[in-house]
């Protein structure tokens, strides 16, 4: 109770957050954890069915299957690489001087907050010999037919990998931009009395280890942007996709929660979901406590 007297202005100053957190973060998580074991279908009262709904959805639901397949491939893939990306364009922008460093981290930024961004890939990539693709491989004799991009499954998940890649430059890159900004310049000095001799020993022994919070933040970021792809998918691939060749984990939540409504099954997905990115995010903290050693 002392303790409480002694920092209570601080508890206040944090409370309109707090109480904002769990009420919109954390009571939805549980309450989305307890309906998983329940059918609810938003018409009559939840239903207690016990492990039935991951039963199905483990066992029975090949769809299921194929979202967790293309869900993964997706973020072993799209996830390191953006990060790493995101990370290596930040450090390259802040060597240069300030203006131009500005134009270019927003040049960099732009596509994650442009409207109506699959528009342009919807061009590039259209079925017809007028998308951009078509067009550049029919007129170099590559292919003599338009190839239905967006309609193939043997190219869909690869070109919403591609996409997603274009618009990872976003929250994480300004992070890394930010912490790059706030190292301090003397622990350059101090390494070089220490030993370091060159820019990869500064990057592993100094930059990195100084960023640790940054990095933590963005690979947060950009595990969840990896998990919970689906704008990109339902936008370019429509929903369903054809022979679910982009069906993801979140578009399976979708289908179950906003269009058969079937609230316990989806809250079921829902949990999983959450677990996965839990464990990729311990996963991933694990890792970058090594960073420096």
């Amino acid at each position: 109770m002392e303790l409480l007297k002694r920092y209570k202005h601080s508890y206040i100053m944090l409370a309109p957050y707090l109480l904002l957190f769990v009420f919109f973060t954390v009571l939805p998580v549980v309450l989305s954890f307890m309906l998983s074991f329940t059918h609810f279908n938003l018409l009559e009262f939840p239903t207690w069915i016990g492990w039935q709904n991951y039963a199905r959805l483990l066992l029975s639901d090949d769809v299921f299957l194929i979202a967790i397949k293309n869900t993964f491939l997706f973020a072993a893939i799209t996830g390191p690489i953006s990060y790493i990306a995101c990370f290596v364009f930040a450090w390259l922008i802040n060597e240069l001087s300030p203006k131009t460093r500005a134009v270019m981290t927003l040049v960099f930024y732009a596509p994650s907050i442009s409207g109506n961004i699959y528009f342009i890939w919807q061009i590039i990539f259209s079925g017809d010999s007028y998308g951009y693709a078509n067009g550049f491989l029919m007129k170099t004799g590559i292919i003599l037919e338009p190839i239905q991009w967006l309609q193939d499954p043997e190219y869909t998940l690869t070109i919403i990998m591609i996409v997603q890649l274009w618009l990872s430059l976003g929250t994480s890159f300004l992070a890394f931009i930010a912490g790059l900004q706030s190292i301090d310049r003397t622990l350059f000095e101090a390494g070089a009395v220490d030993g370091v001799r060159n820019r990869w020993q500064e990057l592993w022994y100094i930059t990195l280890p100084s960023m640790r919070p940054q990095l933590l933040f963005g690979a947060v970021i950009q595990i969840t942007a990896s998990f919970a792809v689906a704008d990109v998918a339902v936008s370019l691939a429509g929903f369903p996709s054809v022979d679910y060749s982009a069906h993801t984990i979140v578009t399976h939540l979708m289908d179950y929660g906003s269009i058969r409504f079937e609230m316990g099954y989806a809250s079921s997905i829902a949990t999983v979901l959450f677990f996965i990115m839990l464990g990729s995010n311990l996963i991933t903290q694990k890792l970058l406590r090594k960073v420096g050693e």
